[in-house]
């Protein structure tokens, strides 16, 4: 019951945004500028912050990386394989599909949990996962998503996802957090204070704007192939990276860190993609909303569990 009482709250705060969207309380179009505080300023804030009061021996835990990234990659690699060769698909539209299922919310749903369960560790292993997901499974998905469009402008669009990458406010907070961290000084009073009312907003902010955000249209059509993708992301992702915990012999924070990690929804970064290039954009919207709204048990049993 501790654990129900710490977890649900969280995604009450998600329902609460989807019923202000739904009932009409407040407009949809506010969660944008919601999500875009709470990324651009909110977080990197908390991030910052935490990493710089932390030793870089205690940033460097490859076999976390590992244990997560590993099973990123190969359940992304491995959906996009099954796609490619049992349906045939095309480059793109397979890399979507397996971003669907191996792209997770780390920074909006992940880093709030982890947050509420374990304090600053939690936020350690999430900013962690966090920067693996922004820098590289986003440029991998790109990769794949240009090769699939065979678009003649490759140079201009390479040039502007090196610049994406390097301007992300996470991967720059945890840079200069790095940094920070190597030069082994404390941060002034009333700048640690900025940063942790700053950091503070991030959990109510987000998990807000992901609710008010949300909507069920998408799920009315290929209800079998979304609920696939769902079950794949919510059951069997979390499960080899559990697998992969358990070989690299990760200690129980930092196993609980990284199966959390994996076991939230898909990231919404996914869905960006999905409109921009303009693949398989139905299906990306309704898995995001699924395994929104199924997370809220799986996620539990999960935690239950370890």
């Amino acid at each position: 019951m501790h654990l129900a009482g710490t977890i649900l709250p969280i995604f009450a705060i998600i329902l609460m945004g989807w019923l202000a969207g739904a009932s009409g309380y407040l407009p949809r179009a506010l969660a944008a500028p919601l999500m875009r505080f709470a990324y651009y300023v909110a977080m990197p804030s908390l991030v910052f912050q935490t990493i710089a009061d932390e030793s870089l021996h205690s940033l460097l835990d490859w076999r976390f990386l590992a244990a997560f990234g590993g099973g990123s990659l190969i359940c992304f690699a491995a959906v996009m394989m099954f796609v490619r060769i049992a349906c045939g698909a095309g480059v793109g539209k397979s890399a979507m599909l397996a971003a669907a299922v191996s792209m997770t919310n780390t920074g909006f749903v992940a880093l709030p949990i982890l947050k509420t369960l374990f304090g600053q560790p939690g936020v350690l292993s999430a900013a962690i996962a966090t920067v693996f997901v922004g820098a590289m499974m986003f440029p991998i998905l790109v990769l794949l998503l240009e090769i699939g469009r065979y678009d003649t402008s490759h140079n201009v669009r390479t040039a502007a996802l090196i610049r994406q990458v390097v301007t992300n406010p996470v991967i720059l907070a945890t840079i200069f957090g790095l940094l920070w961290s190597i030069l082994g000084s404390q941060l002034p009073g009333p700048v640690a204070s900025i940063l942790t009312m700053l950091g503070e907003a991030l959990t109510p902010c987000a998990l807000f704007a992901i609710g008010l955000d949300l909507t069920l249209t998408e799920l009315r059509e290929r209800l079998g192939l979304y609920a696939l993708l769902t079950a794949l992301k919510l059951a069997i992702m979390p499960l080899v990276v559990y697998a992969l915990c358990v070989a690299a012999d990760l200690g129980r924070t930092a196993t609980i860190a990284a199966v959390v990690c994996s076991a939230v929804p898909t990231a919404k970064s996914a869905y960006v993609l999905a409109v921009e290039y303009d693949v398989e954009k139905t299906v990306v919207g309704a898995v995001i909303s699924m395994t929104t709204l199924f997370s809220v048990i799986t996620l539990l049993g999960w935690l239950y569990v370890l």
